[in-house]
């Protein structure tokens, strides 16, 4: 496919520093699928709210991205955006906003997430009350399910089309429902949905806590999907900010070579971080990547990147490439 104006403009122009950072990282991502490897993305920070659904649903629907880790807060603020897009404020002067000025967002229920503050009412409520009704059935059945796939039943079930405020292809998460994309969500009760269950769960609309599948069943179902995906393909790591998103996944490598002592189980085939935390003072969201070789997670010539940048900004150029915009 012939690359387009974006692409170019890269090509040209992203020559040194972070910029080539970028460049490097994106050719090695297409160098990657080009040889039949498989990418597992993990989104950290608020990806969601900054709408990296735009590019990250064509990623998904082009077979770029295999598999994703993220917090519950991103997985979560996809379905917030698509059902209440229209009632977000956005607070371009926010960096000048006095405790008493967040008091006034609170007062009206708006939360906000640097710039934009995300509507109590039309997103949180919304979603609680869809979401709980298939949370209910499955504690009344005795089923249970992880965290991404009760937002898959109420996604693929069509009960919140009417509410759509933007255009669904720019949803990830409904891109990844209608695909079953594997997702794996580390520390989902870190999250307003989170809160809401264990509330729920508080006050007996669930008699049974554990309705919700944990974060152990996460990183079983996750060892059990590198160890059936490695056999024929490569796994690479894009790794979109710090913290549990990214932290949780990669070690399913070491896990599997040390604790189940397994043999001839690929190392991770790629490895990309965009983040901003700094290199050092025991920052490990910020550690270089050779740190990672000392765990057992990636090898001496695994393909490796480190983008020290905005996310928001990097990410959607990065897949832009990879998608020959």
């Amino acid at each position: 496919m012939a690359k387009g104006a974006i692409s170019k403009f890269i090509e040209k122009n992203f020559r040194h520093f972070n910029a080539a950072a970028l460049l490097d990282a994106a050719e090695g991502y297409k160098k990657h699928l080009e040889r039949n490897g498989y990418m597992l993305v993990t989104l950290g920070g608020a990806m969601s709210t900054a709408e990296l659904g735009i590019t990250l649903a064509e990623m998904i629907r082009k077979g770029k991205v295999n598999a994703i880790s993220t917090t519950g807060a991103n997985l979560e603020e996809d379905v917030f955006n698509l059902v209440a897009h229209n009632h977000y404020v956005r607070i371009p002067n926010y960096r000048d906003l006095t405790p008493k000025d967040e008091k006034k967002l609170l007062q009206k229920h708006l939360n906000r997430v640097t710039d934009t503050c995300i509507p109590e009412e039309e997103a949180m409520r919304r979603i609680e009350r869809a979401v709980l009704e298939e949370w209910v059935k499955a504690d009344k059945s005795g089923e249970r399910h992880f965290p991404h796939q009760f937002l898959y039943k109420i996604l693929l079930s069509k009960k919140l089309e009417k509410y759509y405020q933007i255009h669904p292809k720019n949803s990830w998460l409904l891109e990844a429902a209608k695909r079953n994309l594997p997702i794996f969500v580390p520390g989902a009760e870190d999250s307003t949905l989170g809160n809401m269950y264990a509330a729920h769960c508080m006050n007996k609309d669930i008699k049974n806590p554990l309705t919700m599948k944990s974060g152990f069943e996460y990183m079983i179902e996750l060892a059990n999907w590198y160890l059936k995906t490695s056999r024929k393909h490569s796994i690479g790591f894009f790794q979109i900010g710090g913290g549990i998103s990214g932290d949780f996944p990669i070690c399913v490598v070491p896990m599997l070579h040390q604790d189940l002592r397994m043999k001839n189980v690929p190392l991770w085939g790629y490895f990309c971080q965009i983040s901003e935390a700094a290199t050092s003072y025991g920052s490990y969201s910020g550690a270089v990547p050779n740190e990672k070789i000392t765990w057992g997670k990636l090898g001496v010539e695994t393909p490796k990147f480190i983008i020290e940048s905005d996310a928001t900004i990097v990410a959607p150029l990065i897949f832009a490439y990879v998608l020959n915009k």
